[in-house]
């Protein structure tokens, strides 16, 4: 018998330390702050139809090169779509349709709302990395916590 509530005690023990630990995981990672995007350095600098072929050429590789890192991309702004609360900028190849969407940052979204179709820019942006759409013939490439570039 004192067997048995020794061990139901340190398996209560357990599962307590095991939900602290879950519970903190949890908030560290929804209250993670990010540094203010023009306050990083590019690790790449590159025009949007260069980055598109090479996510073309072989997207595996591509993402190795470009996920998660801070990247200025140089092109001509083929769409804007904005909602309540986000502001996306849209560089596309028209010829095959491929495109890169700038998600802008929320302490950065009113100058997105200056930048207008045709508008020649340099967005700076946390890379999420490309894919192919099978459904879309294409590839699309997706930034986050955008801002202009100076």
């Amino acid at each position: 018998m004192r067997i048995i509530k020794r061990s139901i005690k340190q398996i209560v023990i357990a599962s307590i330390i095991i939900v602290v630990a879950v519970i903190t995981v949890i908030l560290f990672v929804f209250n993670q702050k990010f540094t203010d995007t023009t306050k990083e350095k590019s690790v790449y600098s590159i025009n949007v139809l260069d980055l598109i072929n090479e996510f073309k050429k072989n997207d595996s590789l591509a993402n190795k090169k470009y996920a998660e890192k801070i990247i200025t991309v140089i092109g001509l702004v083929t769409e804007i779509e904005t909602a309540d609360t986000t502001t996306n900028i849209k560089m596309a190849d028209t010829t095959s349709g491929s495109y890169v969407i700038f998600a802008f940052q929320q302490q950065n979204k009113h100058e997105a709302k200056n930048i207008k179709k045709g508008d020649k820019v340099a967005i700076k942006g946390s890379c999420s990395g490309g894919a192919y759409s099978e459904i879309l013939e294409a590839e699309f490439i997706t930034f986050k916590r955008c801002a202009l570039s100076k």
